[in-house]
């Protein structure tokens, strides 16, 4: 996809590697998570005087929970709304607990998942397996069971835990220990891992299909089209080494849908969301839903994609040929086996809108 002149055909590859040390004892995240968090939009935006509407605090958080329950992304699959970094106090309690910021969210965490539950959503939140995390807040390394229990204590249901300030030697099995202590909580909290993108391909995807849900495997995204096509381009180069780990329970992730934000047009947005549900990716938009355009909320809740994206299957789709062509702007095809046993064909062309074709799966 780097090259204008290529076109690059996916295909789901139809085979199912079953075992049962393959898993998280959670049964959470059977399809890829959907939802939304604060990152790539809001960033750590912190100050709430010259910032309000964009600053992490209560009220942003509020206003998406607001927005997703109202105008159909809950309808669509979008259920997680994930609180990412820089919402904590620099300082624990006086019992080490973490605690949310006491200005920006003066009701405390606790009372803004009791929000988002009431909403129909669920709640997500963002921790650092290190000393601190990648915006300077306390990180987990000597807490993991007290952050877990604390953050079940809140209600959260969606943990994204980081790797900064931390030594990548033995990194997989501290993610491991964090596990077994969301585990004892007994309270289910999907568990998304940042491990694989610090180590890099040779990371032990083993461990994380035994102690995540989802794992970042690659860099983090930034609002550009080059981006979205570095990162297709990796998924296509390391495939073979991506595809045996991937499946209901345990998800690759390609990084956050920067659709509805500033760096992709309409056609790219689409490109982007495809590929994404191909790959049985995470779903996770990162976009200010008060502000988002119709045309953009329609690709993010584009039915037949969710559809392919959240097939019970769950297999992540395959680069199989590479296609130059002589005249024109490339245009990806996409092939993806669904549980009914259809082959569904989708592709997009320049100015046109999406195409689907349904034929027997043999």
């Amino acid at each position: 996809m780097s090259n204008p002149q290529i076109l690059r055909f996916f295909i789901v590859f139809a085979v199912v590697l079953v075992n049962p040390a393959f898993s998280l004892d959670n049964g959470l995240a059977l399809t890829p998570p959907m939802g939304w968090l604060t990152w790539q939009r809001f960033r750590c935006e912190t100050d709430c005087a010259n910032h309000p509407n964009e600053c992490i605090n209560e009220s942003l958080i509020k206003s998406m929970a607001d927005q997703m329950a109202s105008k159909g992304y809950l309808e669509a699959g979008y259920e997680y709304i994930i609180v990412d970094d820089c919402w904590a106090s620099k300082e624990r309690d006086m019992h080490g607990r973490l605690q949310g910021d006491l200005e920006r969210f003066p009701s405390g965490m606790k009372a803004l998942a009791d929000y988002v539950h009431e909403k129909g959503l669920k709640f997500g939140i963002y921790g650092d397996y290190g000393n601190f995390t990648c915006g300077g807040y306390p990180g987990s390394l000597q807490y993991l069971e007290t952050d877990a229990m604390t953050w079940a204590d809140w209600g959260v249901d969606y943990l994204k835990l980081d790797g900064c300030y931390v030594e990548l030697e033995g990194i997989d099995q501290g993610y491991g220990m964090m596990t077994k202590f969301l585990n004892q909580t007994g309270r289910p909290i999907v568990f998304s891992c940042s491990f694989p993108a610090y180590v890099g391909i040779k990371a032990n995807l083993s461990a994380a299909v035994e102690y995540c849900n989802l794992w970042r495997n690659y860099g983090d995204i930034s609002d550009t089209f080059e981006d979205v096509k570095d990162i297709a381009d990796w998924f296509g180069d390391n495939q073979k080494q991506l595809m045996p780990f991937a499946g209901p329970g345990h998800w690759n992730d390609p990084d956050m849908l920067l659709i509805g934000n500033f760096g992709l047009s309409l056609e790219q947005s689409k490109h982007q969301m495809t590929i994404w549900a191909i790959l049985a990716a995470p779903l996770i938009m990162s976009v200010d839903l008060r502000a988002i355009s119709d045309e953009s909320a329609d690709i993010l809740q584009h039915p037949k994609l969710i559809r392919i994206n959240q097939d019970p299957l769950g297999i992540q789709g395959e680069l199989v040929k590479i296609v130059s062509l002589i005249k024109g702007n490339s245009t990806p095809v996409f092939f993806s086996t669904l549980l009914k046993k259809l082959l569904t064909i989708f592709f997009t062309q320049p100015k046109k809108n999406y195409k689907f074709i349904k034929m027997a799966f043999c």
